[in-house]
């Protein structure tokens, strides 16, 4: 394992161990414990600049599950590390302002802070990921805690709608990604984001390559809030300042550019993607800025101002591609400058957008609000924030001598470039393409000048404050005035960051363009002469200047176009009308009764499976190369047709029960007469806790006479029940009796002993072969018992005025003295038993599995006999928490392997020798046979315990 991959999972760690030290909530801020984990990522990833800016690439990958290509890829270049400097950086600045913004008294910093975490180590984990599964993955991690941290108010509904919504849209759009993602991987055959840059003749031609590219654009589109999907950013805007400040300036809506950088070597070779990416980022741009126009709270502004400054470096990066189709001096020039300016005004987006969320911080901290109808004349009375505000205010609408104007002059460049090149036919038409940068500019600068002079020039108005403004404390103020002064240093010196960090992002992102040992030419000034875009610049104030003054009396800038159809409305009444539209077709089915669901499922199961025997011809049974049918076989099956035929015609639900485990009985006789030992230990001691699962779950129903049911209702069990089992008959037969592929079990039995050790090969496939369907199954099985005891701890009938029942009679305590003591010896042979299989079930017949039942089975009748207050004396153990023991160690057995760079859930076993013992055999999976044991024993015991305690 790498430093990058620690440095990946070092937020998620930290986050875990959060948890231990809550009791320290009282005696100071939980983010001074959180402030060291960002400002050491931030320092780590600064050192690793001159590696970078070298040219050179860290590439590490661990194996994960390389027969599906999915590895744990880690990529340090140069736009990895600029994007890691951002999550790092903000992150520090962010923590420490959230110590002086949040109340420790009154907030639950211990879950804001775990949020914040997840989110921060789920962001470096998309733009340091080279496999695109691995970056799926994260890429939904922050999806899930940026909607826990814009919930964090969870008690205002607000925030509960913002949190919703963003969840809604950008999971959609990450499905879509995924979707995309494996489109390419259909394409080139991996999913490595550096395989496929050397394998660009295979995507570029192919059909499915342009579906690829709009779905990946989907994805990126949703997530950098661009139009028409930016309508969850604003909504968003109800977490806490801290929050906007780090997702929504410099960090989660940064994702989906980010995507598009890195995937622009792949695609951008494509007009398809110029022409999309760059007239869905000048669409965003210019509606973002007419918007913000419009807003009364700080907040809003800001949040439309994002959508607006996001639309306008996805269009750069939309623009950088038009050199990879169009060559000539001029196609050069537009990929240098777009390109240069979408990193640059990435940077410095966030740094001054993150300092204007922290003013509007301050300003709502001091004054009780943020509402700029009620704020005006602050200047005088918080003339340290209104500096910063007055330097964020002056960089976002791109004037001297700030980092945002150096940006901006490059964006005009790019723009005026592509109005010059013949892309696509432009010709005159391209002058547009400059003139919508141009208005969007001019709204930028008008909402810039309405944010700073709106809040703290004119008559102050304290009597609509809620509290008597005064200027922030010192603890709130730094990491603003940090991010301020870096536009003023940046601004003054752009060319700090030239060759360190927009030099090698340039070069990751269109690497192609570069010979061996080539750089790009980044040099950045504020002076180049009276050129077009000075002018531009120039127009952009006066224009912008008249747009501000006539603000207030031209209702168009401060009103509404549209009152109640707009694209909130059709996100709104969309949902409301599939609701409805759903709501009525489930409630169509579901009808309440378990009977109609199983109808449904063996119906279709029937129907689909027939049809397919039908096509496919397969009715035909070759009955001569089935096996003959022995004497012993034909009782069996006799004894078993009896019995389950009995149970439809008997009269109480004991008997019916009795003959139902009867018949799982006579099922471990067909596994003995196979020489099946392992599955007949375990169908026998399944059918015993089942059958005792039963008789809890039958006692707790209301008493019903069988023989009172409908005759169609039998008939309906019966044609349901015979043609299931008929159908499942003949698939049988059919399987049986064709063999179209060699079978595995060769395989298995082959290579048990000299691959895993172990000489019982259905213990071997279980833990070692099929070690990560074992894990799935005990936690789906954690999951369903923990569920179950959820469910019967709800308490629903705790309105209901009829007195609760008594736990189960025989399961309360047992007067039966034989029986006492005949259990009392026998629990210990079977736990003793039971032990024994768990320990020769890599050799002999047994395993982890078979244990646990059997340790459960003789639990069982411990608690039968004892009764359920005692054996909680007896064995004072919590059940759910060893199920949660037993995962964590087969998860961790699972995760040592990372240890050795060998993939998940690897085993390995030696022989040694040991003191008595002599030559013994000491294998791994053995650690993650006893989670299993652990496990299932949690899981069994919760499940039977709950239910028979009916509290």
């Amino acid at each position: 394992m790498s430093l990058l991959h620690v440095a990946i999972l070092l937020p998620f760690l930290a986050a875990a161990l959060l948890t231990l030290f809550h009791k320290l909530r009282q005696s100071f801020h939980t983010g001074w414990l959180v402030l060291p984990v960002p400002l050491v990522l931030f320092v780590y990833f600064l050192l690793q600049i001159p590696e970078v800016q070298s040219g050179h690439t860290t590439h590490v990958t661990i194996p994960w599950m390389p027969s599906l290509g999915v590895e744990f890829s880690v990529l340090l270049d140069g736009l990895s590390l600029l994007f890691a400097l951002l999550i790092s950086g903000m992150g520090t600045l962010v923590v420490l302002y959230s110590i002086f913004y949040l109340d420790k008294t009154r907030e639950a910093l211990k879950s804001f802070y775990a949020y914040l975490l997840l989110f921060m180590g789920a962001m470096l984990g998309v733009v340091l990921s080279d496999n695109l599964m691995v970056l799926y993955s994260f890429w939904e991690i922050t999806t899930i805690s940026s909607f826990l941290l814009i919930a964090f108010w969870y008690n205002r509904e607000t925030s509960r709608y913002g949190a919703f919504k963003s969840l809604l849209i950008t999971v959609f759009g990450g499905l879509a990604m995924l979707a995309g993602f494996i489109l390419l991987y259909l394409m080139t055959g991996t999913f490595s984001i550096r395989e496929m840059m050397g394998s660009l003749e295979l995507v570029t031609n192919h059909a499915l390559f342009i579906p690829a590219m709009l779905l990946v654009l989907l994805g990126a589109f949703t997530k950098s809030a661009q139009f028409p999907f930016h309508i969850w950013l604003p909504d968003a805007m109800e977490a806490p300042t801290p929050v906007s400040a780090y997702l929504h300036s410099a960090t989660m809506v940064k994702a989906g550019l980010y995507l598009v950088a890195r995937m622009s070597p792949v695609f951008a070779g494509s007009k398809t993607w110029f022409w999309v990416v760059t007239a869905v980022g000048l669409c965003t741009l210019l509606y973002g800025s007419f918007r913000a126009m419009k807003q009364r709270d700080l907040k809003a502004l800001l949040a439309f101002s994002t959508i607006s400054q996001l639309g306008l470096i996805m269009s750069l990066l939309g623009a950088g591609s038009a050199a990879a189709f169009y060559s000539g001096t001029q196609g050069g020039l537009v990929y240098t400058t777009a390109t240069l300016a979408a990193i640059f005004h990435l940077i410095n987006h966030a740094i001054f957008k993150g300092s204007l969320f922290m003013v509007v911080g301050i300003v709502d901290h001091e004054t009780g609000t943020r509402d700029l109808r009620k704020l005006g004349g602050l200047m005088s009375l918080m003339p340290i924030t209104f500096s910063i505000a007055l330097i964020g205010s002056l960089s976002m609408a791109g004037l001297p001598p700030f980092n945002g104007f150096l940006s901006k002059e490059m964006f005009y460049t790019a723009l005026l470039s592509i109005a010059k090149m013949d892309v696509m036919n432009l010709q005159t038409i391209g002058i547009l393409i400059p003139l919508v940068a141009w208005i969007a500019s001019v709204f930028t600068f008008g909402y810039s000048m309405i944010f700073v002079f709106r809040t703290f020039t004119g008559p102050a108005q304290i009597d609509k404050l809620g509290k008597t403004p005064h200027e922030a404390p010192i603890g709130l103020l730094l990491a603003p005035v940090i991010l301020a002064s870096l536009a003023v240093v940046f601004g003054l010196f752009p060319n700090l960051l030239s060759y360190s960090i927009l030099e090698p992002a340039m070069a990751s992102i269109h690497p192609g363009l570069l010979t061996a040992g080539e750089r790009f030419e980044v040099s950045i000034s504020m002076w180049h002469g009276w050129t077009p875009e000075l002018f531009m610049t120039l127009g952009v104030i006066l224009a912008g200047t008249m747009v501000y003054l006539a603000h207030q009396r031209f209702k168009p800038l401060h009103q509404p176009l549209l009152d109640k159809i707009s694209l909130n409305w059709a996100f709104d009444n969309g949902l409301q009308f599939f609701h409805k539209g759903s709501n009525s077709l489930t409630q169509s089915y579901m009808t309440g009764s378990v009977r109609h669901y199983l109808i449904y499922i063996f119906s279709f199961f029937i129907l689909s499976l027939s049809w397919m025997l039908f096509r496919t011809d397969s009715f035909a049974i070759p009955f001569e190369s089935l096996a003959s049918v022995s004497a012993y076989e034909l009782i069996v099956n006799l004894a078993l047709i009896i019995v389950v035929v009995s149970i439809p015609f008997v009269r109480s639900r004991m008997m019916a029960i009795i003959l139902t485990s009867a018949s799982g009985y006579i099922v471990t006789l067909f596994f003995v007469i196979f020489r099946a030992p392992d599955l007949a230990l375990t169908q026998m001691i399944i059918e015993t806790v089942s059958g005792v699962l039963f008789l809890l779950c039958f006692y707790h129903l209301p008493k019903r006479k069988l023989e009172s049911a409908k005759r169609s209702f039998k008939w309906m069990n019966l044609l349901i029940a015979v043609g299931v089992g008929t159908l499942m008959t003949l698939i049988s037969l059919k399987v049986s009796g064709s063999k179209m592929f060699e079978s595995i079990s060769d395989y298995y039995l082959k290579f048990s002993y000299e691959l895993a050790g172990g000489k019982n090969v259905v213990n071997v496939i279980l833990v070692d072969f099929r070690g990560f369907d074992t894990m799935l199954e005990i936690v789906v099985l954690g999951i369903a018992s923990l569920g179950i005891y959820a469910l019967i701890r709800l308490n629903l009938e705790k309105n209901d005025e009829t007195p609760s029942r008594s736990p189960v009679p025989w399961l309360a305590y047992s007067n039966n003295v034989i029986l006492r003591t005949i259990s009392s010896v026998a629990v210990l042979i079977i736990i003793t038993f039971s032990f024994y299989l768990f320990f020769a079930g890599h050799h002999q017949p047994g395993g982890g599995f078979i244990g646990a039942l059997m340790t459960s089975a003789a639990l069982i009748l411990l608690t039968m006999v004892s009764g359920l207050d005692t054996i909680q004396q007896v064995i004072p153990l919590n059940f759910r928490k060893l199920t949660a023991a037993g995962l964590l160690v087969a998860a961790l057995t699972g995760v040592g392997s990372f240890l050795f760079k060998l993939p998940f859930l690897s085993h390995s076993f030696g022989y040694f020798y040991l003191p008595i013992l002599g030559k013994t055999e000491l294998a791994t999976a053995v650690l993650f046979d006893l989670g299993v044991f652990m496990t299932v024993i949690g899981i069994t015991m919760t499940i039977i315990l709950e239910i028979g305690r009916d509290k």
